[in-house]
């Protein structure tokens, strides 16, 4: 979630996108696929997740739009927010890049939408409740996900390639959820505790939104207790909700097909 800052999208109404629902689409078709064609289904995991994270995106930037709406912020259905299409929650940096980068190095799901809030239609409560509102979404998502893997477990016996592709992108969702809670300015967490900071703090915070997060990637890649304590945490957050973190690195492997 990010404040209006530049852009003013306009569209209307709470009609689905065709995008997402071509995304959806996809989605289904390549599970299809990899059913049909085994043979085939080394190379369908590939677009399967990217299409998969892509679809969790619109669903968690949606969570914090709908949040928005019915706390009173009425600009996010003239922006087009509520359609759940993916071309209104894109920022070339935030949404297409960096996430890129993340899931080709290192199977890291990186919240990437841009939701645009008109806080000053909120109160710090509601502003709270939007933060949070996104990762929820992606909870949803995760419990999907999960539900899918153990309620198919014999279905999907039969289809490896896809069983690895489902438990990698819960894995993002998992990566994802950890990350975005963090209390750091620019991140969901930080939205969520910062309605209830002291006034200097918030605006220190609100400066710092553009390079805390980056810097806390730097620190994620340079200093290795960091990454060892974000690994750490992953692992056994999976053990904690039954995710099979090794499955979850096979589908990592698949998803590289470059190498």
């Amino acid at each position: 979630m990010r404040e209006p800052d530049r852009r003013e999208r306009t569209t209307t109404g709470w009609t689905v996108s065709a995008s997402f629902l071509a995304l959806i689409a996809v989605l289904l078709g390549l599970a299809v696929l990899m059913v049909a064609r085994p043979d085939f289904s080394r190379w369908a995991v590939f677009p399967f997740v990217l299409a998969g994270w892509v679809v969790s995106l619109c669903l968690h930037e949606f969570g914090h739009a709908l949040a928005a709406f019915v706390c009173g912020d009425r600009s996010v259905r003239d922006k087009g927010y509520l359609t759940l299409d993916p071309l209104h929650y894109t920022d070339l940096q935030f949404s297409i890049l960096l996430p890129l980068v993340f899931l080709a190095m290192g199977g890291i799901g990186l919240p990437g939408g841009a939701v645009y809030v008109d806080v000053r239609a909120l109160s710090p409560l509601q502003r709270a409740i939007v933060s949070a509102a996104g990762p929820l979404a992606t909870l949803a998502v995760l419990i999907l996900l999960l539900a899918i893997l153990h309620g198919a477990e014999g279905a999907l016996a039969a289809t490896p390639a896809l069983r690895a592709a489902l438990a990698f992108l819960a894995f993002l969702q998992l990566t994802a959820l950890v990350l975005n809670l963090l209390p750091i300015p620019g991140l969901d967490g930080w939205g969520i505790i910062a309605p209830a900071l002291p006034r200097p703090l918030q605006a220190l915070g609100a400066r710092m939104a553009g390079i805390a997060a980056a810097l806390l990637f730097v620190a994620f890649f340079l200093i290795p207790p960091v990454n060892d304590l974000f690994w750490r945490v992953v692992f056994d957050l999976c053990a904690m909700v039954g995710l099979d973190a090794r499955e979850a690195i096979r589908g990592l492997r698949l998803f590289q097909f470059w190498r």
